[in-house]
């Protein structure tokens, strides 16, 4: 055989191998997400470090918390969290982004308290969470609502940017511009104990009307109906006046009591 065809030979199985071994370069890259990309109901932009750390601090967050956060692309939320002693754990749809947050975890050395899965938000299961994150279109927002109200009241709700709809949050914070330069603002909410409905008092009857954390509604006594005021509830503590009385307690289940006035001691069972 000739020697122009030992290098035609060799030539030619150096184009295998070149040709081989791109399609495993293709698969050795890591996963990069890029700001925009489609996910199943929402394109990805991650939230400004600057503000996870601002909608932690809204929260209250500390150690005996369990953060979830819905959608959690890359992990930050959780993450920082973890960091900060927390457990924590992420929900999201795209499977390439959960190994990602995995990955992201472990080189943060948080991999025991930050966990993700797979998942769709309105589907999977969270009620144990104490704090909820979220950076949602307003209408995945208002999806989840209902949700979100029949969790354990004081439940806390951040959300990056957008509202609940006629649900006024509790606060509203801004991180700081030279941090952050879009969706820099978020929200607080905290979920209510649900108290609507007649309750009976030794003294009378109370009839409570509630929109999310805020309430109206009577106090019967003596033949004399009054009509409360200010009437809000922080998670399961209820605050109400009749009067120049101001009434306070918390709820638990069908009773609440509480003190008004001079520290008089007040309680009310459902009917």
């Amino acid at each position: 055989m000739t020697r122009s065809f030992f290098r035609t030979l060799a030539l030619s199985c150096v184009a295998v191998i070149v040709a081989c071994e791109a399609p495993l370069a293709q698969q050795a890259k890591p996963y990069e997400p890029t700001v925009g990309q489609q996910g199943k109901d929402v394109v990805w932009v991650p939230t400004p470090q600057a503000l996870v750390d601002r909608m932690l601090d809204m929260a209250r967050v500390t150690v005996e918390d369990h953060v979830v956060d819905l959608g959690s692309g890359d992990g930050r939320t959780v993450i920082t969290a973890a960091k900060r002693g927390v457990r924590a754990r992420g929900i999201e749809y795209n499977p390439d982004m959960v190994e990602l947050s995995k990955k992201n975890a472990t080189a943060a050395g948080v991999g025991n308290l930050a966990t993700f899965e797979r998942g769709d938000i309105f589907e999977s299961k969270f009620s144990d969470a104490t704090v909820i994150t979220l950076f949602l279109l307003p209408d995945l927002n208002l999806r989840l609502r209902p949700i979100l109200l029949d969790m354990k009241p004081g439940t806390r709700v951040v959300s990056n940017s957008f509202d609940m709809g006629d649900w006024e949050p509790e606060a509203r914070i801004q991180a700081p511009s030279e941090n952050c330069t879009s969706y820099c603002s978020a929200m607080l909410w905290i979920i209510p104990a649900k108290v609507a409905g007649a309750w009976r008092l030794p003294q009378g009857e109370l009839t409570l009307e509630q929109k999310y954390q805020m309430l109206t509604g009577t106090l019967k006594s003596g033949g004399k109906a009054e009509l409360i005021s200010e009437g809000k509830m922080d998670g399961a503590n209820i605050t109400f006046k009749v009067g120049d009385r101001i009434y306070r307690g918390r709820v638990e289940g069908g009773k609440m009591q509480g003190v008004f006035a001079t520290e008089t001691k007040w309680e009310a069972t459902r009917r």
